[in-house]
């Protein structure tokens, strides 16, 4: 029994060094350093959007011991993800596990880590929770939900989770849900990190809409197949929405043939692609059932 807890120790300190080049500080708040990852050999670092307070003045630390200016790429607060650039060149990413988190099982053991100061920090826990993907408070979509019972030590947010084969399975952060300690997963961290190296900015479809979830009537539940619809309660003047038509008070029942039964089902739906799509709109007004085509903007 020694000797099997001895090599899980020794495991343990080899993925901590293993995975130190790959973590950087980063000291883009007035108060406690936090954590980012290389993401690129060429200088991008992912971290979390909620330890960059500062647009300009960031400074990371490397693995040997320089501290270099960097620069802001992007953000995305809804998945609370953000890309930095160094002009470091050959730096070393770690590898990443499986981008949708299939490895992953609850009760698996995970090591968090992090870089507050010149030396890496870690801390050991397990996977205490996994579920299907989801959308955050602000929006955010992630691609799958992972909560981990791991203390997250100041300056540990924009780090890794690693697994027992020292691969990186996400990103550690504790501003998603309050009181909570999750992981962004890897296929998050990779889908937003392009998002944001090619535009600056996640690129989300907008209507131009306010809505809330009300009954339809009656005779129309068995017609349209569904019990609910988005009430419009706001139209944004000068919007896509406006623009094709619709007006308050309608009900939005599809979009596309998507049905929109609660506003997370319209969240869903403007996703990056349908930005300058036309789309066919069927809503309830004055209890008829109409379409109409609009023209799917783009939030800014």
């Amino acid at each position: 029994m020694t000797a099997a807890f001895t090599q899980v120790s020794e495991d343990l300190a080899t993925i901590v060094k293993n995975l130190n080049p790959s973590l950087v500080r980063v000291e883009a708040r007035k108060r406690f350093p936090a954590t980012g990852v290389i993401w690129s050999a060429d200088g991008l670092i992912v971290t979390a959007h909620h330890v960059v307070t500062q647009q300009e003045g960031i400074r990371v630390g490397l693995a040997d011991g320089r501290t270099v200016e960097a620069r802001l790429i992007g953000r995305d607060p809804t998945t609370d993800l953000a890309l930095l650039q160094v002009q470091e060149q050959a730096l070393a990413p770690p590898v990443w596990g499986n981008t949708d988190g299939a490895e992953l099982s609850v009760g698996h053991l995970v090591v968090a880590l992090g870089r507050p100061g010149r030396t890496v920090h870690a801390a050991l826990g397990m996977i205490s929770a996994l579920g299907d993907a989801w959308r955050t408070p602000a929006g955010g979509r992630i691609d799958r939900y992972m909560h981990i019972d791991i203390v997250m030590y100041p300056g540990f947010s924009g780090g890794p989770l690693v697994n027992a084969a020292g691969q990186v399975v996400g990103l550690n952060t504790s501003a998603l849900l309050r009181n909570m300690n999750m992981a962004i997963p890897a296929a998050t961290v990779n889908r937003v990190g392009a998002m944001l190296r090619d535009h600056g900015r996640v690129r989300r479809g907008f209507l131009g809409v306010s809505t809330q979830p009300v009954r339809l009537p009656a005779n129309r539940v068995e017609q349209l197949g569904q019990e609910t619809g988005l009430l419009l309660t706001a139209v944004e003047p000068g919007s896509p929405a406006e623009q094709g038509g619709l007006v308050l008070g309608d009900t939005l029942v599809t979009l596309d043939g998507s049905r929109m039964r609660q506003h997370d089902d319209l969240t869903a739906f403007m996703a990056p692609d349908r930005i300058g799509q036309t789309i066919t709109v069927q809503l309830l007004r004055g209890g008829q059932i109409q379409e109409l085509q609009v023209v799917v903007g783009e939030r800014t």
